[in-house]
């Protein structure tokens, strides 16, 4: 007897990668889940054998991926370094050493043994706090996946077979089968894990390919030939869709390609309000490779290097001659843009394999940060050589993490200082004139930012950390993470301490994080008097459209009232009634808003869904 078919509409959630309205047929790819074979343990005899067995898999996925490299070289050069951190991570002791040491000293088959090494380096990254950096750990998975398919003696998976165009739809995709979907047949595709900020999302949003990742369910649902809409820009999935709605995106993709079109005009345009307030707006970025996608949409520079990454996954810590050659050719690339590098952001919720100390019962409140680079002065002094040095060849500016008093400012201005006289000692060249600030994301620097303000060139407000330090909320804790709300009225007026101290002062105010490319909170954030906004590249056109139709005194007028709220949801109220009107494309009735926002009671498709009337406002 046939099985039946289900194919009754379901709504997926997921996180919006990359944006676009597909509309089409998926493509279900085969994806390891879970055991190849039952486990076995080994005969002793066997283990030496086992040991050669998985050290050929590692070599046949390596010589795939430099295979995939070379191919990739000239169309997309910057991305060819994400191939080549998978070919690190191949041979890292996070898997390669922990898999070895499962099948020696356990005699387990090398299956189990991967599986084994890859749910322990699971459980360290789920303990990161940062969504950057704890996205990484898809780029193991990704490099364990290779591995497991060359254990089991398979190839490379053929990805769109036959002339239709489809979706593909698979558990995750590793950036370099991103690369592999620049074809006629493949529209975009939807992966079951992964992160805004994993490198298979960066790859897609480079590329142009519309995308969802973290749909949790999609691939037990979902099967080859059924019919999917893909909203890349929401995160929203219709599996087998009613008429109704492909009928409401069939408009919606007409509506998304015109005002898309109308956005990217502004790429390139100052940021400016109709009455004459220029706002700088930069870009985050995490590694060099970046740097060219932050020009191309638009950054006046960067406002925020994440130096951090470039300790992760290796065995070593980067030397003074690695970290200026980095440096210098983040600069050059940018020039005459200015470059705002975060010194070493390590510790607490972020492991690098290279650093080792004792664990702690609370790293989040621990030795992380600047607290960490104070305690190990080798390693900060050899970044801060590195960075003087390279500041002859650009415009660089120097911010150091986590700042809580006055006496760590001090302290690092004198390492400063030593560091700068030892250049000079040496006869090495060097910048003399460097800007130097500080991050803004604890409430004790929020409650002293008049006194550090005299200490420093510039603040920059980290509105990740500090809304969770304020707020005391993990949102890495599902019990709780529900309650990290941005718009909260201690945050919002922390806000405006910092800006008021930092003027009073006479320097200026940025902010770095998540709030900065809100379209919902940036009104208030310039009527707050923000400086300087640095965001992921793709919100960057969205945010100067958004700047060029507003006026100061409107937004300050705005930025006056929600001030006056004494909740979360007073705030949101007010936003809800005030946007649309003044800003009808992206909050209004049919208005199209292309970039999520953290508040979710404007998280919402455009008016009139047909799937998401009645829905809950998940906000406290």
């Amino acid at each position: 007897m046939k099985a039946t078919v289900d194919r009754t509409p379901r709504t997926f959630y997921g996180i919006g990668a990359s944006p676009g309205i597909i509309i089409g047929q998926l493509r279900l790819l085969g994806r390891r889940k879970g055991r190849r074979h039952e486990h076995a343990h080994l005969d002793p005899a066997r283990i030496d054998a086992e040991m050669v067995r998985f050290k050929a898999a590692v070599d046949r996925a390596e010589a795939q991926l430099r295979t995939a490299r070379q191919q990739f070289a000239e169309q997309l050069a910057g991305y060819t370094a994400i191939i080549d951190s998978h070919l690190l991570m191949l041979r890292d002791r996070m898997i390669f050493d922990r898999t070895l040491a499962a099948i020696a000293q356990q005699g387990i088959d090398a299956e189990w043994a991967l599986e084994k090494a890859l749910n322990e380096t699971r459980a360290a990254f789920a303990a990161i706090d940062d969504p950057y950096l704890r996205a990484r750990v898809h780029d193991v998975e990704q490099v364990a996946e290779r591995i497991f398919r060359q254990l089991g003696e398979q190839g490379e998976e053929e990805l769109a077979a036959g002339a239709e165009k489809v979706v593909l739809v698979a558990r995750d995709f590793a950036p370099e089968e991103i690369l592999r979907m620049q074809t006629e047949r493949v529209l975009g595709f939807v992966a079951e894990q992964g992160g805004a900020t994993s490198h298979s999302a960066i790859v897609a949003r480079t590329l142009g390919i519309p995308s969802v990742v973290g749909a949790a369910g999609i691939t037990n649902a979902a099967a080859s030939g059924d019919r999917i809409v893909v909203d890349g820009g929401t995160g929203l999935l219709h599996l087998h869709p009613t008429q109704d709605q492909l009928d409401y995106y069939r408009e919606y993709q007409q509506q998304y390609q015109r005002y898309s079109e109308e956005v990217a005009a502004y790429t390139h345009l100052a940021a400016e309000t109709i009455d004459g307030l220029a706002v700088r707006v930069e870009a985050n970025i995490g590694k060099n490779e970046e740097a060219a996608l932050a020009v191309e949409y638009g950054a006046g520079g960067v406002g925020l290097f994440r130096s951090e990454y470039t300790y992760l996954n290796r065995q070593t810590v980067p030397d003074e001659e690695e970290l200026f050659d980095l440096y210098r050719g983040l600069l050059v690339s940018l020039s005459p843009f200015s470059v705002t590098i975060r010194t070493l952001d390590a510790g607490g919720d972020k492991f690098p394999t290279s650093l080792r100390w004792a664990s702690e019962l609370n790293p989040a409140l621990g030795l992380r940060a600047i607290r960490f680079s104070l305690r190990e002065p080798a390693i900060f002094t050899a970044q801060l050589r590195a960075l003087f040095r390279a500041g002859v060849h650009g415009r660089l500016r120097i911010m150091f993490p986590m700042i809580t008093s006055l006496c760590e400012v001090q302290r690092v201005k004198e390492l400063i200082a030593s560091v700068q006289a030892e250049l000079g000692r040496e006869g090495v060249p060097f910048a003399t004139r460097v800007p130097v600030g500080i991050m803004i994301e604890v409430p004790s620097a929020v409650s002293v930012a008049d006194v550090l303000a005299r200490e420093v060139d510039f603040f920059s407000i980290g509105t990740n950390d500090l809304i969770q330090y304020a707020l005391a909320i993990d949102r890495g804790n599902e019990q709780v993470a529900h309650m990290y709300e941005p718009l909260h009225p201690a945050v919002l007026r922390m806000i405006r301490q910092v800006t008021e101290a930092g003027h009073e002062a006479g320097i200026p105010v940025a902010m770095c994080g998540e709030m900065a490319g809100d379209l919902a909170v940036l009104p208030v954030l310039l009527g707050l008097g923000i400086d300087e906004l640095s965001m992921h590249p793709y919100a960057i056109p969205y945010v100067k459209r958004m700047i060029r139709q507003s006026t100061a005194e409107e937004c300050e007028r705005l930025a006056a009232e929600v001030l006056t709220c004494a909740s979360a949801q007073e705030v949101h109220d007010c936003l809800n009634r005030c946007l649309p009107a003044r800003y009808p494309e992206e909050f209004g009735q049919g208005g199209i808003r292309r970039l999520k926002t953290t508040c979710c009671s404007l998280l919402t498709t455009p008016a009139a869904s047909p799937d998401r009337e009645g829905g809950e406002r998940c906000c406290p």
